[in-house]
């Protein structure tokens, strides 16, 4: 027996439950994995809370994280006792994810535990580390480098912000952190920030183009956040985008794009080929110290997971949370 979070609906309203289950009521998988942490993201949040459209297939282990041991396997290139790390995938959405004891995965889905890493320091990065990774990545392929000005990163003290403010400082970026909570500017300034913004500086409508500032941009947030940012680009600057914390609508003009050669790359962590994510991983194991991975996360148990969820959604946790499916 093994203890998961269940996600069912009734009457399109979603209601989460801690469930003691069998082996045997897994779903199909070719591996077996016996899960030590998962993490809590702003998608899971939503979907333990049912404030958004996230489960496609009733009922639901909600999730999209996990780190673990392989306890069985019927692919040979995974074996009994392998330290694995999964992210996205659809996991939570699709198919049952992290936020129990036991998952059933497909093998193509698992990624060996990278060096150095334990899998609580895993889910530490987890899928918002690894989407802050990603985000970089793209920056970097658009040629951006450090001596080309000011990085800012926007909803910078929420996980994929926190995380993207100490890999570009580590990278030897200037970045700047725009938040709405003004009594984290300290935490942001030990993750690398040069600078820091309030978020509201950014959060009403401005002109379709504005003064040049910013030679990269990383947006979790969308909306009139991601508008005022593409409009303050230098340029042929790069934006990338990979949240909608602030909303998914985006009320902005080609401007950018057409005077200033302005390029928005788009992030879509869930269904990279793993030969990205190695590179991501690696990526972070180079330039995020522990001591900051360590300041940013704070760990909750599985049965604290739907108070955490709202508190997460309230804007009342910073950084990054890991959960420790065993208590």
């Amino acid at each position: 027996m093994f203890k998961a979070l269940m996600l069912t609906q009734q009457d399109k309203a979603t209601h989460a439950a801690f469930a003691e289950l069998d082996e045997t009521q897994l779903p199909p998988g070719d591996v077996r994995v016996r899960i030590e942490y998962s993490s809590l993201n702003y998608k899971d949040a939503l979907a333990v809370t049912g404030r958004g459209a996230i489960v496609r297939n009733w009922p639901m282990v909600p999730g999209i994280d996990l780190a673990g041991v392989v306890e069985a396997s019927t692919d040979p290139a995974w074996q009994p006792g392998d330290r694995v790390v999964v992210n996205g995938w659809g996991l939570g959405e699709t198919a049952w994810g992290g936020l129990a004891q036991k998952a059933s995965l497909k093998s193509g889905w698992l990624l060996r535990l990278p060096d150095g890493f334990t899998t609580r320091l895993a889910m530490a990065i987890a899928t918002a580390g690894y989407t802050a990774a990603l985000c970089v990545m793209a920056l970097q392929k658009h040629g951006l480098t450090p001596d080309d000005g000011e990085v800012l990163v926007t909803g910078a003290a929420g996980g994929v912000g926190s995380v993207a403010v100490a890999l570009l400082a580590g990278l030897g970026f200037s970045v700047t952190a725009s938040t709405g909570r003004p009594q984290e500017a300290e935490y942001l300034k030990v993750m690398g920030a040069a600078h820091i913004v309030d978020r509201s500086a950014l959060a009403t409508p401005g002109k379709p183009l504005q003064s040049e500032r910013w030679a990269g941009v990383i947006d979790s947030v969308g909306s009139q956040t991601l508008a005022n940012a593409l409009a303050q680009t230098k340029w042929n600057g790069a934006v990338a985008a990979c949240g909608l914390a602030g909303g998914g609508d985006l009320p902005a003009t080609v401007m950018p794009f057409i005077l200033r050669g302005v390029t928005l790359y788009g992030i879509n962590c869930v269904f990279q080929p793993n030969a990205v994510r190695e590179k991501a991983w690696a990526l972070l194991a180079e330039h995020v110290k522990p001591d900051q991975l360590a300041q940013m996360t704070h760990e909750v148990a599985l049965s604290d997971i739907v108070q955490a969820s709202n508190d997460l959604l309230a804007g009342r946790i910073r950084g990054r949370t890991v959960v420790d499916v065993n208590r």
